[in-house]
């Protein structure tokens, strides 16, 4: 594909090219590479002015760049095409879908899915060999369900929702359009339910049930749990990476991002835009406010405010985490200089 092409397909998010300076300047680009890895034929991206050697070092024919002047000139001095945007990285996942889609099979179901005769099915569907699709399930419109994939009853599934290979999706969830549930994921499990009494504990039955709002994804190997009674919501575009876990009861906002092995005990309820890094922990029922960023492996025991950046178990600002890690680099050198202080006080 020609550069130029590319740049028209890009269009409006593309605000300056290397084309308008320099037509004759237009390779072909075969495929895309990290900057440090690309070859020629190939586009990569610089995301902001930290990486900025990159330019000089780079082997790329072709550069997203970000909008700046001094990395548009070392580019066209150095002969690479160029585009400017605000946003390299998200152009750059734009450019990924134009040389790049992932496999999804042609509609059909397969001779060897078992489906109940009250399934209700949309059009255009996908259901793979060994599906097993249990009673009064409702498929949406240009739903895909890849092979060894169990519903159980009652189960509601969005139009162009996609189901990946050996996913379960236990009885009364529902899930928006345009999810994505990756392998291995369990949606609806049983909620960690025990009731202690003086002959041990009493299994609390899980009645409730799980709702994935519209454009939700789960990892491979992610589960979430459905509540003894009421519901576990997962907002709008949330994405939830590999092996994360929420529990029974939690209420997750809108466009929230939680990272691998992040866990969230029962009833934890999260803000719109929250961000959660690796194996973050929650505690039951904390409350976590609107835009809260919690760096890996914090651990939050108990509400957090809107806006707040949280490091740490337990959490605490991540201003304050950043000067205490400081200092706690130079504990050895501190504790000897209070053993010298300490000797000199006694011996005056």
């Amino acid at each position: 594909m020609k550069f130029n092409e590319i740049t028209e397909k890009l269009n409006p998010a593309v605000i300056d090219s290397s084309l308008t300076k320099h037509p004759h300047n237009n390779p072909n680009i075969i495929g895309l590479a990290p900057v440090d890895e690309a070859i020629t034929g190939q586009l990569s991206y610089i995301d902001g002015n930290k990486f900025a050697t990159m330019v000089d070092k780079t082997a790329a024919s072709a550069l997203i760049l970000p909008i700046d002047e001094t990395l548009q000139n070392q580019a066209s001095k150095k002969g690479i095409a160029w585009i400017a945007t605000q946003e390299p990285r998200l152009m750059f996942a734009q450019v990924i879908s134009l040389f790049y889609q992932p496999f999804r099979p042609a509609p059909g179901i397969h001779p060897n899915a078992v489906i109940d005769p009250s399934v209700k099915l949309g059009k255009d569907i996908y259901i793979g060999p060994h599906v097993v699709i249990e009673r009064d399930v409702t498929i949406g419109d240009n739903v895909c369900i890849y092979p060894n994939v169990v519903i159980y009853p009652h189960v509601s599934i969005g139009s162009y929702t996609i189901l990946h290979a050996n996913c379960t999706i236990h009885e009364c969830t529902q899930t928006g359009s345009n999810c994505v549930i990756h392998s291995g994921a369990v949606i609806g499990s049983e909620g960690f339910g025990f009731v202690p009494t003086p002959q041990g504990w009493f299994k609390m039955e899980q009645s409730g049930y799980v709702i994935l709002k519209d454009g939700v994804e789960v990892g491979c190997n992610s589960t979430i749990d459905r509540p003894a009674v009421g519901t576990t919501n997962i907002g709008r575009n949330t994405k939830l990476d590999n092996l994360v876990h929420v529990a029974h009861s939690c209420q997750i906002g809108e466009n929230c991002a939680l990272a691998g092995q992040v866990g969230l005990a029962g009833g934890v309820k999260l803000g719109n835009n929250v961000i959660l890094a690796g194996q973050v922990g929650v505690a039951n029922k904390a409350k976590i406010g609107d835009g809260v960023i919690a760096t890996a492996q914090t651990g939050i025991p108990h509400d957090i405010s809107s806006g707040e950046i949280v490091s740490s178990s337990p959490a605490v600002p991540n201003k304050l985490y950043l000067k205490a890690s400081a200092i706690y680099k130079r504990l050895p050198e501190i504790y000897q200089t209070l053993k010298r202080l300490q000797k000199k006080i006694e011996g005056s």
